[in-house]
């Protein structure tokens, strides 16, 4: 009943959306002004429609097409971007704040309910698999990992906790901390920390190789090791939080942690330094080149490819100004990953009341 009831509150706010009043009060409009009016609404209307489409097919309980979140989240990214150069073009359409932390500029707050439905689909189309093996401290188990990982590679304890709150970090820019979810736009990805097999295998790979160095700071972690892999036996090690978190976190960003003194005096803000390492999750090889570089907020990558995959992970993403952009500073990512800064400050909250238990 209480699902119902959500889902009929989101259909009558999309209902209200639709009726919501165009820009007719804005005086003669350009060309270019008109173009960017009549773009917005129509990106507008599709991502309405297909919000309406996946409801509706998910309350009738009918079969989902292939990868159900790519279509929605492409809506979502055209919303952005076409009111982004909507403000471009009608500077007066930038509005108030929004619940969210966009930048006014990229979003109208009006839409807000939009956004709240896009997040209630996503819940249910990544939901959990049948047998998937949740754990009942699913942020302590992320902190604690990355300590304990920290700590085995060398690091004293102080720059160790800043390894586990950054790994909490990971944890809420990949699944919004939720744990054991699926992925609604890769049949690749999957789990807490969202890993594909092969990377899934070498995290495993490289935690037997640091289990005893693990045993020996933290005994105690380690049985509680030992009793999530017998757990998880036979099964995908992906949809087991620990053994996921654990292979995650040595398949890409274990190693980078002995950096984390020299990273947090080059990036004295937390949110920047979970930044960081969640570039290690999108374009490894650049990120890893730029701390190599000794100037790492100047160093500066043109690469096609990795520009792509940044705007496949909203930075860059929104707009024709941003994505006309053929090179960026790792300054200028830092400065345009503003969509994952709720999520992290949510990450540092989490890690402020584990601490203060």
């Amino acid at each position: 009943m209480e699902f119902r009831r959500l889902a009929a509150g989101a259909l009558a706010a999309l209902a209200f959306l639709v009726t919501a009043p165009a820009i007719g009060q804005q005086g003669t409009l350009t060309s270019r002004q008109s173009e960017a009016l009549a773009a917005y609404e129509r990106a507008l209307a599709d991502f309405k429609s297909i919000l309406a489409e996946r409801r509706r097919q998910i309350e009738a309980k009918q079969p989902l097409p292939s990868l159900p979140g790519q279509g929605l989240y492409l809506a979502r990214i055209a919303v952005i971007s076409t009111y982004k150069d909507l403000t471009d073009a009608i500077p007066s359409r930038i509005g108030k704040p929004n619940k969210f932390e966009i930048p006014p500029a990229y979003f109208d707050a009006d839409i807000e309910p939009l956004i709240d439905e896009y997040s209630r689909l996503f819940d249910v189309m990544e939901a959990p698999p049948a047998g998937a093996q949740d754990s009942p401290t699913p942020f302590n188990d992320v902190a604690d990992l990355a300590f304990a990982i920290a700590r085995a590679k060398g690091l004293a304890p102080e720059p160790a906790e800043v390894a586990g709150r950054i790994s909490l970090g990971l944890f809420f820019a990949e699944t919004n901390g939720k744990q054991n979810v699926r992925n609604a736009r890769s049949n690749t990805y999957m789990g807490s920390f969202q890993t594909g097999p092969s990377e899934d295998r070498n995290g495993r790979r490289k935690w037997e190789a640091l289990k005893g160095a693990i045993a020996a700071i933290d005994p105690e972690l380690s049985a509680r090791d030992d009793k999530e892999e017998a757990r998880a036996r036979g099964t995908d090690q992906r949809f087991n939080h620990w053994t996921n978190v654990r292979n995650g976190l040595m398949n890409a960003h274990a190693d980078l942690f002995r950096e984390i003194p020299g990273i947090v005096k080059t990036l004295p803000h937390p949110i920047d330094q979970m930044k960081l390492f969640e570039l290690i999750q999108i374009v490894p090889t650049p990120t890893r080149s730029a701390l190599k570089s000794g100037d790492l907020l100047n160093y500066r990558v043109s690469s096609r490819t990795v520009m792509k995959h940044l705007r496949n992970n909203s930075i860059f993403a929104f707009g024709q100004a941003d994505r006309s952009r053929s090179s960026a500073s790792f300054r200028e990512i830092l400065a345009a990953m503003w969509l994952f800064n709720r999520k992290f400050e949510r990450a540092m909250a989490k890690y402020a009341e584990i601490k203060a238990r």
